[in-house]
């Protein structure tokens, strides 16, 4: 352990939380290797939290999910992307019924909400189930939880939450799939997915470890563009909503390790098998977020491909969304 030991000391002084971005992720790339040893990988998870209660009145208190939203487009990518595949498959219905696998605090869907007020004949009746994992894991989810009335039109989101939940890689329970399936059992008019373009599930530690690296220092790349390097809360949002990821991806294995990106092309074969089918998004959801992206760097890419969007920083694709029925 001498030699490990030193290695640690060697690479914690070529890294910073306030460095270069490549320093930053480097110091919880290494916080990472030394709870792998450790194995206090899931400890850290666990205390390292992205959401905060929001108190009114000091922008200060706002959470630091809130912060990354405001100054990357990735979630108001995957807000936008999934309320105008969902806008599109239920605009004719009378009784609406949403089901979202990622509640949060609610806000993305009030511009949802407020266009199909507004439509000629009058608003329709909606009805909005949140899941979240603080009160009922979704992987647990049960039809009878859902509570689904004849007659509605379902629309079900999975933002940022499928790659949460445990596949056949980490035990005999694949909820994935069996989600999956017990969707597709509710005849949804659409489903929408939001996810990381990042393949970290099955990968042996080595690739793992690389494909963290390289997706993470784009991420951190474009937060440097927003924020000044000694930002007090560029680093809260860094340390709480990013290096916890990293943490965890690095650090742990089994049930332990609760960050299990998958590339879009693996979700394609699992919504196949589940008996889905593509729900391609269309030319106005690509212009709207074309104009969001307006607002930010111009290092932000967007790409159209079979059906799905990709958002991307320079020639690193991060979130895709596409939309199934």
């Amino acid at each position: 352990m001498f030699t490990v030991d030193w290695l640690i000391g060697e690479l914690r002084a070529m890294v910073s939380v306030s460095g270069e971005p490549i320093q930053r992720l480097g110091a919880y790339a290494v916080e990472g290797l030394v709870a792998r040893l450790a194995s206090s990988g899931s400890a850290i998870y666990k205390a390292l939290r992205c959401k905060e209660p929001v108190l009114p009145a000091s922008m200060e208190l706002l959470s630091y999910m809130h912060l990354l939203y405001e100054i990357c487009p990735y979630f108001k990518f995957g807000y936008m992307s999934a309320n105008g595949a969902i806008a599109e498959a239920i605009k004719e219905e009378k009784r609406i019924h949403i089901i979202d696998f990622q509640i949060s605090q609610g806000t993305q869907w009030i511009t949802l909400i407020k266009a199909l007020a507004a439509q000629p004949g009058g608003p329709p009746h909606i009805r909005i189930t949140g899941i979240d994992d603080s009160t009922l894991p979704s992987s647990e989810i049960q039809v009878e939880n859902l509570k689904i009335q004849p007659g509605e039109a379902i629309a079900v989101n999975f933002a940022l939450t499928l790659h949460h939940m445990p596949d056949e890689s980490v035990g005999t329970q694949n909820h994935r799939d069996r989600l999956l399936r017990m969707v597709k059992g509710l005849s949804p008019k659409v489903v929408t997915l939001v996810e990381q373009e990042s393949n970290t599930n099955t990968a042996p530690f080595f690739a793992r470890f690389v494909e963290t690296l390289n997706y993470y220092s784009a991420i951190f790349e474009s937060i440097d563009v927003a924020l000044p390097r000694e930002h007090k809360e560029r680093i809260n949002v860094e340390q709480h909503c990013l290096a916890r990821e990293v943490v965890n991806i690095i650090a742990c294995e089994g049930a332990e390790r609760v960050e299990r990106h998958e590339l879009l092309g693996k979700w394609r074969s699992r919504f196949t098998m589940a008996g889905f089918k593509p729900y391609p998004l269309s030319s106005h959801v690509n212009g709207t977020i074309k104009a969001l992206l307006g607002e930010y760097s111009g290092k932000y890419t967007l790409e159209e491909k079979d059906g799905a969007l990709y958002l991307g920083w320079m020639d690193r694709h991060l979130v895709s969304s596409c939309a199934w029925r």
